[in-house]
């Protein structure tokens, strides 16, 4: 993966982080038809989400432990609209 979709990968993970999505509403999201803007591809690719299917509904897409690895080796300051406070709630600014 090139260094210059990193960020956009994070920013993909720390989205699903938050909660797993359904599957439309990541497509909806996250789907590009730019050759250059590879997230979901490389998030699928590099093991980083799953779908998780759901009887009768849209499959789920959550992060994987992987994924969840990827984040904790690529810290960074999250922004401000991923505050949460002592008791894991977020706070928006």
């Amino acid at each position: 993966m090139a260094d210059t979709l990193t960020p956009l990968l994070i920013d993909f993970l720390e989205w699903l982080a938050d909660a797993p999505r359904p599957y439309a509403e990541v497509m909806e999201a996250w789907r590009t038809s730019c050759p250059r803007l590879t997230v979901w591809e490389d998030a699928t690719d590099g093991g980083y989400v799953a779908r998780k299917p759901m009887a009768g509904q849209t499959p789920l897409i959550e992060l994987t432990i992987r994924g969840k690895e990827f984040l904790a080796t690529h810290p960074r300051i999250r922004s401000a609209q991923h505050i949460r406070d002592s008791a894991g709630h977020r706070i928006e600014r």
